[in-house]
């Protein structure tokens, strides 16, 4: 696509293996790409990652905010689990908008801010609350972004929340080595993403092998029930209810 990439991580091995693979691929040369050690949850950390950016290419036009982690949680759980992963997941992406956003809007060109957020920060399944914290949040705060975006006069930047499905991760593996049939590969995401913000979607809800898009607006519209019906929160795993959601999707 003929962009310039920076990819940020915290320092190691991993970071230089991924910035070693996107060189190979760029065919402007591995000069177009940049892999820069840093940590999201630490504002002066991504202070100087605004400021390598644009002294090595001059501006920035795409903002993904993609961090995260997930460890594992539970309610009553030890708390610096809750602090790491909000720290991540949730404030990496608020620093990284509030420090490349100003830049962004003030060079006056069209740009994209991408929030990565998660079905679990909408539907807010059991099992993992700190998760669904931090996701539940990147979709209220990038919802007020781009709110914000739209009221700045002259202003050329859009943002933007993907929702992914299931993908085949690191970070989803859970020890896998091969792909599951459910799951989509990052590539297929990534296309998904890229065909749903060129046609102008801020909500880029993907589906995957598992689930269509059908039954997640299924899901979504049962979750938002629960308030508008006053039935008990989480209702699809409610003994009293659980019923009631299989029947509402059985046509699917």
């Amino acid at each position: 696509m003929g962009l310039k990439v920076v990819i940020a991580d915290r320092p190691g091995d991993r970071l230089d293996a991924a910035g070693a693979k996107a060189a190979s691929l760029s065919t402007a040369g591995a000069g177009t790409v940049l892999a820069a050690p840093t940590d999201v949850s630490r504002v002066a950390d991504l202070q100087a990652l605004d400021g390598l950016a644009r002294k090595t290419f001059g501006s920035v036009d795409v903002l993904m905010n993609n961090a995260g982690v997930q460890p594992g949680s539970t309610m009553f759980g030890d708390a610096q689990v809750w602090r790491h992963l909000l720290d991540v997941n949730l404030w990496g992406i608020i620093q990284g908008c509030q420090v490349f956003a100003p830049g962004m809007i003030a060079a006056l060109r069209p740009s994209l801010i991408i929030n990565t957020g998660s079905k679990q920060g909408i539907t807010t399944p059991p099992g993992d609350p700190a998760y669904n914290v931090s996701k539940a949040g990147v979709k209220v705060f990038t919802e007020a972004l781009q709110h914000e975006l739209r009221n700045i006069a002259g202003c050329r930047v859009s943002a933007h929340l993907l929702i992914p499905g299931f993908v085949f991760t690191p970070l989803t593996s859970d020890g896998r080595t091969e792909r599951p049939a459910g799951a989509w590969t990052p590539e297929q995401t990534i296309d998904f993403m890229i065909e749903r913000v060129d046609a102008g979607d801020f909500y880029v809800l993907c589906p995957d092998n598992d689930v269509s898009r059908a039954l997640d607006q299924r899901r979504i519209a049962w979750a938002a029930g629960d308030i508008i019906d006053n039935r008990p929160p989480l209702s699809r795993w409610h003994p009293d209810f659980a019923e009631a959601f299989k029947i509402s999707i059985k046509d699917l």
